[in-house]
């Protein structure tokens, strides 16, 4: 665990925009290697089990990567609906409207959306994510179609099916794609299942530039994937990791393309193999590059072919029961001219693609939003959440001091807020205002007052200089919290007085707070607030305010005298650079004279420094501590001598007062289970 000396932190360089400071650094390296492609992976990321191993001399990039790979990442790279708000849309009606604003959006597609008319075009302009929610995002008897110009689009983790007409195998007469686009640039098509469409599951045509194809499923089709429309010869494309099945031909064809690179496709079970010319593979046409490498053919009929004019390079792909044209010449060109990437074995490739390819449960109902590299601030990122948000939205905040107050109300729940640094002092949102300047509201750096949020890998610090001002209101909160399941990991809270208030939005309302691996400073109230709270492993810092006999009070809770559970601190550890003997472990908060608010805080298991007092409760407002519900239980250290002004919990009352007892509520709420 981080110790931290104390809360003040540099100002020079310290806000978002305030110059190169180590974020601003981190994330241009960030962005530049997004823009080569090369991905980049958390310590979360690369502790997970779906974080794929790269193979000899590639670099690595996760599968679930929120940037565009190959052609697409270059030039500017895709971002799609970046820095724009998220929508959730169930209808045609709100796929239309957002799908064709001028202003970017992330779009989650929930369910099912069936167009109306049948064939019916869903337009879609420049800068917008449209993202399946996991594996129920839907669009059925309809089309994507980007028009001219149109720019930075990211369209993934989908379903597009059923504009098949029975009867009408070769759709000529009816145009009915499932994504179609016509000189457009920047495209990232990702994690999709194209299924009996009609006419091409997939167009990429005139002129389009800069496209990326990865990890769809093409299945029962016909005209599956083409690519030109136009002798010009400008179209670059990726298209990696995807499952061509039951499709006979256009898998892809590729017309007139600058550069085209196949790599880690998986194609299987054609449809309609008797037909000797137009059940095929890859066909590299009129002017075009190919460059092939790593796929997998399997009962395959011409499975690679080029024209004449055209070049193709095939290496490294394994062909089974295969038969037709195998063609390859010229020199095409070099991918690693362009991009990194990384090259998964041959043999590898059905049971990767056949895993990896097409919608994913994780992806789309998770949104990751990135600070600062879509949104300026941490601010900015949540206000771009829907209100009423039902599906979970990571902010990333990369390293850096973002000098900001930052308000996530209670129609945003489901957030998480995760610094990107390898450690939570890499990442530190704080401000300075006191509560002479706004209350404990209006003073807080943080103040959380939506449910089922979880902070971690992150510093908040209220820096306000107590020592250089008189105010009569000096409280300086680093975090506030009114909603129900927060849970902060691996966190730190510096400040002076009340710098952590854990409350609920009125008295008889049960909020529960889990804190874990954490840091927490302060002097006066530093602890405090209604609310369940749970502190795990974590330090608990009492500063010394300069006196010899009283440097203030780690607790003041306010507990509902219904609520059996206020406080509870554990398998934690206390330090202090205060004098033997001058600190309290806390006094009983009785806001605005309460009776009803009577204090309920257990140490449990907890190390005690000698700063603590032989009698370590004290009164508060003309309320006894007595009164209270304060213990402790196996407490030690220098300060954890028991005394008869020290109310120990009986042994026989421990195994009702654990970490599950308070969290637990009507909802058998279990953060600490996970660990």
């Amino acid at each position: 665990m981080t110790h931290f000396r104390s809360k003040r932190l540099p100002r020079p360089g310290s806000g978002p925009g305030s110059g190169p400071g180590p974020g601003r650094v981190l994330c241009t390296v960030t962005a530049l290697v997004a823009a080569l492609g090369l991905g980049a992976l958390t310590p979360a990321e690369a502790a997970s089990d779906s974080a794929p191993v790269s193979s000899p001399g590639t670099s690595a990039s996760p599968r679930w990567a929120d940037r565009a790979h190959g052609f697409a990442s270059l030039e500017g790279g895709t971002t799609g609906g970046a820095g724009g708000k998220v929508v959730t849309v169930t209808t045609q009606a709100g796929l239309e409207r957002y799908a064709a604003a001028e202003e970017p959006y992330v779009i989650r597609v929930a369910g099912t959306i069936k167009a109306e008319p049948f064939g019916a075009n869903v337009v879609v302009a420049s800068d917008k994510t449209i993202i399946g929610v996991g594996t129920a995002g839907e669009l059925v008897q309809g089309e994507l179609h980007l028009a001219p110009g149109t720019h930075n689009v990211i369209i993934r983790n989908l379903t597009i099916r059923d504009s098949y007409v029975e009867g009408n195998w070769d759709c000529k007469d009816t145009d009915f794609d499932g994504i179609q686009m016509d000189t457009v640039h920047h495209v990232w098509i990702d994690h999709n299942r194209f299924s009996r469409i009609c006419d091409g599951q997939l167009d990429v045509r005139k002129d389009s530039e800069y496209v990326t194809v990865s990890y769809n499923r093409f299945e029962n089709n016909n005209k599956t994937f083409g690519i030109g429309w136009t002798p010009n010869v400008k179209t670059q494309i990726t298209i990696d990791h995807n499952w061509f099945g039951g499709t006979k031909q256009r898998n892809p064809s590729a017309d007139n393309c600058a550069y085209a690179h196949l790599y880690n496709n998986y194609m299987t079970a054609q449809a309609d193999p008797g037909d000797p010319v137009w059940t095929y593979g890859n066909w590299s046409r009129g002017q075009t590059k190919m460059v092939i490498e790593n796929s997998y053919y399997k009962d395959v009929q011409h499975p690679y072919q080029a024209d004449a004019t055209a070049e193709l390079v095939q290496r490294g792909s394994i062909l089974r029961n295969t038969t037709g044209r195998q063609e390859a010449w010229g020199a095409a060109f070099d991918p690693r001219d362009f991009y990194d990437y990384r090259l998964d074995p041959a043999a590898a490739v059905p049971a990767l693609v056949s895993r990896f390819s097409g919608p994913q449960k994780r992806l789309g109902t998770n949104t990751v939003l990135n600070v600062p590299a879509d949104h300026r601030t941490v601010q900015a990122a949540v206000d771009a959440v829907p209100d009423g948000n039902t599906g979970t939205v990571t902010i990333r905040v990369a390293p850096g001091t973002y000098r900001e107050q930052v308000r996530i109300p209670a129609g945003k729940p489901h957030l998480v807020l995760q610094g990107t640094g390898r450690d939570r002092s890499d990442t530190v949102i704080v401000f300075d205002t006191p509560a002479a300047h706004g209350g404990s509201n209006g003073s807080a750096t943080v103040r959380i007052a939506a449910s089922d949020v979880t902070a971690r890998h992150l510093t908040f610090s209220n820096d306000f200089d107590e020592a250089a001002h008189e105010l009569n209101g000096e409280q300086a909160l680093a975090m506030k919290t009114t909603g129900d399941r927060i849970v902060f990991e691996d966190t730190a809270f510096l400040g002076n007085q009340d710098t952590l208030m854990t409350d609920s939005p009125k008295l008889d309302v049960i909020s529960r707070v889990y804190v874990r691996d954490s840091y927490i400073e302060g002097d006066v109230d530093f602890i405090y607030g209604r609310a369940t709270t749970v502190v795990e492993r974590s330090v608990i810092k009492a500063l010394s305010r300069g006196s010899a006999t009283n440097n203030g009070y780690i607790t003041a809770a306010s507990t509902w005298k219904n609520n059996p559970y206020g406080f509870l601190i554990t398998r934690s550890k206390v330090v202090s650079d205060a004098p033997a003997g001058s600190f309290h472990l806390g006094r009983p908060w009785h806001p605005g004279g309460e009776p009803d608010a009577v204090a309920q805080v257990l140490f449990r298991d907890t190390e005690l420094p000698a700063a603590i007092k032989s009698s370590p409760w004290t009164d508060m407002s003309g309320f006894s501590w007595k009164d209270a519900r304060f213990s402790e239980y196996r407490t030690h250290g220098p300060g954890a001598a028991v005394t008869a002004d020290r109310p120990q919990l009986p042994r026989a009352d421990a195994a009702t007062y654990t970490v599950t007892d308070y969290l637990a509520g009507t909802d058998d709420w279990a953060p600490h289970a996970r660990h």
